[in-house]
């Protein structure tokens, strides 16, 4: 559902007799300071998740590569049963 152009000059009419000439600068102004409060809050809040994204990248990487190049331990202790049954060889 749009706005069609006497809908839109309408409400301006209605705003204009409601408020009147001298404050709808004024509106309009706080509308704007508004606006611009928000686009800055949202990038900031952008920046901040983009940011983290690429924290968790960076340590995703590193364990990754962490892994890679620690060499997988071989177990060298021999169980009990078979360490007492070589004595016993001997």
């Amino acid at each position: 559902m749009s706005l069609g152009m006497t809908e839109i000059i309408l409400i301006l009419i209605v705003v204009l007799v409601l408020f009147g000439g001298k404050k709808i600068p004024e509106l309009a102004r706080g509308l704007g300071k508004a606006q611009a409060e928000y686009k800055k809050a949202k990038e900031a809040i952008e920046n901040e998740v983009s940011e983290f994204k690429a924290e968790v990248e960076k340590a995703s990487k590193e364990e990754t590569q962490t892994k890679k190049k620690a060499p997988a331990k071989k177990n060298t202790k021999k169980s009990s049963k078979t360490a007492a049954a070589q004595k016993t060889k001997k």
